[in-house]
């Protein structure tokens, strides 16, 4: 009797390749075009990085910004699952958005430029911001070369964001964090020390009044504080106005 036959593997189905837009990939230049560069992102599948998505700014030529055979950094613009067209840049998406950016967001970024009032940084927005020299140490910074160098990556805080002007501010220096609900001291100005000092002069009463004749002391309300530091400006008014009429 023939041995009955197995049944047949029904052979494994490939999942197409999908890509989601904004998702960084890394590859390898594999030709190039006179409008851009085929980069190879593995599993056979070649990307296209138009000229005008290899840096940002523009360049004349495609040989200005990659070679064949460079490894490049590329991030997904659009993918067709259809066609399995994909296309490419080599321009980092913005990550972070102008509404995100508020002082004392703390962040790693990259040193994109050293000038000798102080050192751009990028932090994934969409223009690096600027550390001034004076925001790079606790101590006096004569050479900002001396402290980072162009691709260094660094910690750096947001200290200010103007959004209409799209420049941001930022510093390397310790931010210290102060809670939200902790309380700061009040520090009296002089006009407030001798309010409450007249205020306590008068609810003393005379030395020579017996246990019988002391009023009890009089509660006063927050509004006549107020009102006796009007009477008190009002007064002082008034009275340089005389001095200015009699001479």
């Amino acid at each position: 009797m023939p041995p009955k036959a197995l049944p047949e593997t029904p052979p494994e189905v490939e999942k197409p390749i999908e890509f989601k837009s904004g998702q960084k990939l890394t590859g390898r230049v594999s030709r190039i075009e006179l409008f851009g560069a085929f980069v190879d992102v593995g599993n056979s599948i070649e990307g296209l990085v138009h000229i005008s998505r290899l840096k940002p700014g523009g360049v004349a030529r495609v040989q200005e910004a990659v070679q064949v055979g460079a490894e490049v950094e590329v991030w997904v613009e659009r993918f067709d699952p259809a066609s399995q067209r994909l296309e490419l840049t080599m321009i980092r998406p913005v990550e972070l958005k102008w509404h995100q950016i508020e002082p004392g967001l703390t962040m790693m970024g990259r040193v994109t430029r050293v000038e000798r009032f102080g050192a751009f940084v990028d932090i994934g927005a969409e223009r690096p911001g600027l550390v001034h020299v004076s925001e790079m140490d606790d101590g006096y910074v004569s050479d900002p070369g001396q402290h980072v160098k162009t691709g260094d990556e660094v910690e750096v805080s947001v200290l200010e964001v103007d959004r209409s002007k799209k420049q941001i501010r930022l510093t390397m220096k310790v931010v210290p964090i102060v809670p939200e609900d902790e309380e700061q001291e009040h520090i009296p100005t002089a006009m407030e020390i001798a309010l409450r000092e007249a205020l306590q002069s008068d609810e003393k009463p005379p030395k020579s009044a017996s246990p019988a004749e002391i009023p009890a002391p009089r509660k006063r309300k927050g509004g006549q504080l107020d009102d006796l530091l009007a009477r008190t400006l009002s007064q002082r008014t008034r009275t340089s106005s005389s001095k200015e009429d009699q001479q």
